[in-house]
């Protein structure tokens, strides 16, 4: 049963406004989720965009100074782009702060020789392009797994599938988390439960659906949802940190995304990025203490989901018999 505490509506500048009459009508209760974390929270956090061991270093060291939770660390470049002492240095620094760690996977359409994403319908995206696409994605898998990473990051419906049938038939790791990138998440109820029954554990949902949207998802699916505060310029730039308490209430069970407006592109990372990739994962986490410490001023501080918590709960699924 959620907490009624939990789902309060909360507003910035809300009682100031009121005394001034100019309050708002009062928000519908029914807009609240009814969903959470399993064994309690609404709310975890993650950091996105960690490209290897030194930023995850600069991101920890920074999270343990400004006393910034992290539940979740996440890498967009790929898997194959590290090499396999780079992972295991990851692995085990995440392991140490009980921190989930989750890496992307494989080949993407954005990077194949492909012109449709070059073209303004943008074509096929990020999804993988052939069947030796799909293998690259399942490859990069399989070798992140047996390294000890628990998290899997996918950009495409027929990768997440596969995987969700691999770990299914034990290739994967029974625990092993799927993760749909914002680069195709869902914009309706249906697509988001349709990406839950393919195998998604978390579902990045774009940053610039608006409080109804995500009630309207709430209503048919308990996935956890993802959602960048502050999302990357190639994302829309959305900076959306006074709604946080709102997103919350809306949107539970949801993973807080502090990513960075205004910041260069970093995918696929190399050394020669390094100064810029260091500098914004430092900021990142700063971006989130701003935000925790808007809700802390909101009243809504509570709620965070324990840490070092990582599954999604019980899901719903397609029948992989069939």
């Amino acid at each position: 049963m959620t907490d009624a505490s939990a789902t309060a509506p909360r507003r910035p500048g809300e009682q100031a406004l009121t005394a001034l009459g100019l309050g708002a009508p009062a928000p519908d209760p029914a807009d609240a989720s009814p969903h959470s974390f399993p064994g309690g929270g609404r709310w975890r956090t993650e950091i996105p965009s960690c490209e290897g061991p030194e930023a995850l270093t600069v991101v920890l060291k920074e999270a343990s100074r400004l006393d910034v939770p992290v539940h979740r660390i996440s890498q967009g470049s790929g898997v194959w782009m590290l090499t396999d002492a780079e992972i295991t240095e990851m692995v085990e620094a995440t392991a140490e702060r009980d921190v989930e760690l989750c890496l992307f996977t494989g080949p993407r359409g954005t990077w194949d020789i492909g012109g449709s994403t070059r073209t303004d319908s943008r074509g096929a995206g990020l999804r993988a392009r052939g069947h030796d696409a799909v293998a690259g994605c399942v490859e990069d898998a399989v070798r992140a797994t047996e390294l000890g990473v628990k998290c899997l990051l996918v950009a495409d419906e027929g990768v997440l599938w596969t995987l969700h049938r691999a770990r299914v038939a034990g290739i994967l790791p029974a625990d092993t988390t799927l993760k749909v990138s914002a680069l195709i998440g869902p914009v309706n109820p249906a697509s988001f439960a349709v990406h839950e029954r393919l195998g998604a554990d978390s579902v990045n949902v774009p940053s610039d659906l608006t409080l109804d949207h995500l009630t309207e998802i709430r209503r048919v699916s308990a996935a956890p949802m993802d959602m960048y505060i502050e999302a990357p310029d190639d994302l829309g730039g959305y900076v959306r940190m006074y709604e946080v308490a709102e997103l919350i209430r809306r949107g539970a069970p949801v993973y807080l995304k502090f990513g960075l407006a205004k910041a260069p592109g970093i995918y696929p990372y190399g050394h020669h990025l390094r100064e810029v990739a260091l500098a914004t994962a430092k900021e990142r986490v700063r971006r989130g203490r701003l935000a925790l410490d808007l809700l802390a001023r909101h009243g809504a501080g509570g709620g965070m989901a324990p840490l070092g918590s990582r599954l999604p709960g019980k899901l719903r699924r397609f029948d992989i018999s069939s």
